[in-house]
């Protein structure tokens, strides 16, 4: 993890990284004050029932998400975004210098008006906060940075939600309150100004004002990208899904548990300091690249813990007597309830994390920011569907922990629907798991491999499941071209056709069948594919070089792109190779050589090179 952390030390992420934290501290810190105040001083304040008003008060803190995302979309890539950030974090000064007048008039219309500032300032602030990350960041920082970015936000919800229950209930408590929002959006406005000037992506876009054309208009740039776009559902599930917990934490404590207003507190720092570190750990297991394998994973944990949760929560009497905190630790079950909650959250960072570096790395440049708002438009319906959703069941005589166990088993059936219309996550997930439990890899020379456009890469055969181990190592999809003999596998024939492998067909098959095996490896490498080929077209049975066909120069010559040969080795007798000889972390190495030019590419050569990095790795 100390890669990520590393980024903390750097001007051109720290500055940043503060900014974003001390709004979500903000953001909480005066919410839950206002929420804390109505719940308990607002008879002194309105005649309205305070379940109302706290019910009024979150819908106002969202709706300005509705509203202003499509134009907060736009303006982040129309304008410069160290310059919309500083220009966001001056309205947060003066929303809060607002917000202090509310208290001191002791005015709840006031107060309720300026969340609904803070909600649009947020709203504001959305866009540019991820749309800026792949700008400031390389690629291979940006798991790191966005893992940074989640664990900072949860832990400022955390720190925030706690200091504004606690400084509103002292003596003078909206007095304390007041010079603390200031003074957080203060020192967040001064950090904005240390952010460096990252160019903008469309400066001569002309801003269009309709909020609902606009949604509808970002709605499609996201759908362009079919990934793309269900990242955002996935993400956007995430939030109905913590929405949906945070929201029954306090029924949670009170009539399950049998708790006080410490085990709700306790609950809430559960959840967020499990988000925090699922999402640290993102880097350390995705191998600083934007792995979507972990995005499955993330999800069978939610629904796994979900349901323990359920099944470890007791029945509670209705008026049973709360218990204070020491007495609910000592109970046994408490801390299975507890590992489930940290566990879930846990994987919600290992989920989260790499959908969002996911819409970050493949939205198009010039519309990125508008993407990221229909990304916060979803998050926020989501939101309020989840809202729905737990008012409904417990209207319905559900009680809070069946109300766990039917997200959980929703969870289910949307990760299925999920990974059906993108199989890639689930082939993702396998092979990540193939070299984390069958194998032990080390790779070389991946810096060869390019970030983008076509290429054509050539390896040697060694195992029935080499395409796989490229797979695991290449930051990219690759399309393989592979034996038709060995796409037959029950196991295998399903993973080829999720990474949408091209079949070629064997030398007694007719010529029509190779013209069109041909045919579809250009249109591949022509979309700016990486296609991958096995030497002879199939797997080798020794693992050596084997003379290469003259097929490899017919591709090239008919889409002249660069050839990256690959040398895989240390794999025999290991398990699912040939020799079906089952052993566990089998150390393997790739050896990935320099790109050879389309114009100097024969096939002999080819063959040499492969055959000398399989050399260089013995």
């Amino acid at each position: 993890m100390s890669a990520q952390f590393t980024l903390l030390q750097e001007r051109r992420f720290l500055p940043f990284f503060l900014t974003q934290f001390l709004g979500a501290f903000n953001d909480n810190f005066y919410k839950n004050a206002l929420v804390v105040l109505i719940t308990f001083q607002a008879a002194q304040l309105t005649d309205v029932a305070p379940g109302v008003l706290v019910n009024i008060a979150a819908g106002l803190f969202i709706l300005p998400f509705f509203l202003f995302s499509a134009t907060a979309g736009q303006l982040a890539d129309k304008v410069e975004k160290s310059r919309l950030i500083r220009l966001a974090k001056l309205l947060e000064v003066i929303v809060m210098l607002a917000a202090s007048l509310g208290f001191a008039l002791s005015s709840l219309p006031w107060l309720l008006a300026t969340l609904f500032l803070m909600g649009a300032q947020s709203a504001l602030f959305g866009p540019v906060k991820y749309a800026i990350l792949p700008q400031i960041l390389a690629e291979h920082e940006l798991v790191g940075g966005n893992a940074l970015v989640e664990a900072g936000t949860f832990v400022a919800i955390l720190l925030g939600t706690i200091v504004g229950g606690l400084l509103i209930a002292v003596p003078d408590g909206t007095a304390w309150v007041s010079a603390g929002v200031v003074a957080v959006a203060a020192l967040g406005y001064l950090a904005s100004r240390a952010i460096r000037p990252v160019p903008a992506a469309d400066p001569q876009m002309r801003i269009a004002w309709n909020p609902l054309a606009q949604t509808w208009q970002m709605l499609r740039f996201a759908r362009e990208r079919r990934t793309v776009f269900l990242a955002i559902v996935g993400i956007s599930w995430f939030w109905f899904y913590g929405a949906v917990f945070l929201s029954q934490f306090p029924g949670y404590a009170a009539t399950v548990l049998g708790g006080d207003e410490q085990a709700v507190t306790l609950l809430l720092a559960v959840f967020s300091v499990g988000i925090a570190v699922g999402s640290l750990l993102c880097e350390r297991l995705s191998g600083k690249r934007v792995e979507i394998g972990l995005v499955p994973l993330g999800s069978i944990g939610l629904t796994v813990f979900g349901i323990d949760l359920w099944w470890a929560s007791p029945v509670q009497e209705a008026g049973a007597t709360m218990r204070p905190l020491s007495e609910l630790l000592a109970q046994p079950g408490t801390w299975r309830i507890l590992f489930d909650l940290v566990m879930i959250a846990l994987c919600g960072g290992l989920y989260i994390v790499p959908l969002y570096a996911l819409v970050q790395s493949r939205s198009a440049p010039a519309h990125r920011s508008r993407i990221i708002a229909a990304n916060n438009i979803l998050n926020a319906a989501f939101m309020v569907a989840a809202a729905a959703l737990g008012a409904g069941l417990l209207a319905a005589g559900f009680g809070v922990a069946q109300i766990f166990l039917i997200t959980a088993l929703l969870n289910a059936a949307v990760a299925f629907w999920l990974y059906t219309l993108v199989p890639a996550f689930l082939l993702r997930f396998i092979v990540w798991l193939l070299v984390r439990t069958a194998y032990r890899l080390k790779v070389e020379g991946l810096a060869h491999l390019p970030e983008k456009g076509p290429a054509l890469i050539v390896a040697n055969g060694v195992s029935g499941i080499d395409a796989l181990i490229v797979l695991a190592a290449c930051r990219r999809p690759v399309r393989w071209a592979i034996d038709q003999g060995t796409m037959r596998g029950p196991f295998l024939s399903c993973v080829f056709r999720a990474s949408r492998a091209i079949p070629l067909p064997s030398v007694t098959e007719e010529a029509a069948a190779a013209a069109r095996a041909f045919d579809e490896l250009a249109r591949a490498l022509t979309a700016g594919e990486l296609v991958g080929l096995f030497l002879e077209g199939r797997i080798a049975d020794t693992g050596e070089s084997q003379p290469l066909p003259p097929d490899i120069e017919r591709i090239v010559r008919r889409s002249p792109v660069p050839v990256v040969p690959m040398a895989l080795g240390r794999a025999r007798g290991g398990f699912c190779s040939r020799r079906w000889r089952l052993g566990f972390f089998t150390r393997i190495r790739l050896v990935i050589g320099a790109p050879l030019p389309p114009q100097a590419v024969t096939a002999r050569g080819v063959q040499q090179q492969v055959a000398a990095l399989g050399g260089a790795r013995r």
